[in-house]
């Protein structure tokens, strides 16, 4: 009986620290769609794609210098590899790509997807099984996503809509694969590794696509490729990793459906763009999914 005790309450620490793991890096990644909007509107696409995973790869092999980390298994190459398609190069490629035809503010409500393809991804990848309930939440709050971008008329750029839908996907898959790997490898560890993996295709495309001068680029431009660097392709990795680990990756994944209502603020505070009362109110509406998803995660 006191074992039982005892592992429920481990179980109840682990989850709950989950959870704090999780939200500190999606406040993290909330800056990330509004940075790139500012960085891409000087830099090209691609260079700031590959020049912000040369940045955070390098510090990721000093770190892993550093503290002398253990280097991967062989059967923990390809799951490492997955992820460094789906969050080192395939989520910020696309939303670089198609921040050029949309806002910010429009293309942070398609991260409303990311809960719904992560624990999509968590069935298929991490063999986790959440109860009914969960998925009428998690389609619920999608939806809504959905449907509001539906609303506004996808007509106005194809282009940019199909790019953040293709980005959604790469980064759930990413997510799911990294989470599952974080069990054995460790949270900042995978991150580090993917990053790693993928830095001599990245410095390679990096000095393919530099500009041919960096004097017209602007402070600000610079400041949001630095956030987008460390913050966004590392720092937040850290936190988010360990919590999906923790706490589940379906369960603690829904706590992006909280990154639009980060990420509008930063838009309309920052870049001044317009946020319309049906942006708010999705936003808010997908967040009280976030509990209904929350208590039947498990």
């Amino acid at each position: 009986m006191e074992r039982t005790s005892n592992l429920q309450h481990r179980t109840l620490e682990n989850s709950t620290s989950g959870w704090i793991n999780g939200l500190i890096g999606v406040v993290i990644f909330s800056g990330s769609l509004p940075a790139t909007r500012v960085a891409v509107l000087e830099f090209d696409p691609v260079f700031l794609t590959v020049a912000r995973a040369t940045i955070a790869a390098v510090l990721a092999l000093c770190l892993l210098g550093l503290f002398k980390e253990k280097r991967p298994a062989p059967q923990q190459l390809i799951p490492l590899a997955i992820v460094a398609l789906g969050v080192v190069i395939g989520f910020p490629l696309l939303t670089a790509l198609a921040l050029q035809y949309v806002t910010s503010a429009h293309s942070i409500v398609f991260v409303g997807l990311l809960p719904l393809a992560t624990a999509v991804f968590g069935v298929l990848r991490g063999g986790e099984r959440p109860r009914a309930a969960f998925w009428i939440f998690s389609v619920l709050g999608s939806l809504l996503v959905v449907g509001f971008a539906l609303s506004q008329g996808l007509t106005a750029s194809p282009q940019g809509d199909i790019l953040m839908l293709l980005a959604i996907l790469a980064c759930g898959l990413g997510y799911a694969e990294g989470a599952k790997l974080s069990r054995t490898l460790g949270g900042w560890q995978v991150i580090s590794w993917a990053l790693v993996l993928s830095l001599p295709v990245v410095v390679a495309l990096s000095w393919m696509r530099m500009p041919a001068s960096f004097s017209g680029i602007s402070t600000p431009a610079w400041f949001s490729l630095a956030y987008v660097s460390l913050f966004s392709m590392l720092i937040g990795f850290v936190f988010w990793y360990r919590g999906l680990a923790q706490g589940g990756i379906a369960a603690v994944g829904q706590l992006q459906l909280l990154q639009p209502f980060f990420g509008l603020t930063l838009a309309a505070t920052l870049l001044h763009e317009h946020v319309s009362v049906g942006m708010l109110g999705v936003t808010v509406a997908v967040i009280l999914c976030v509990a209904g998803a929350k208590k039947f995660a498990r």
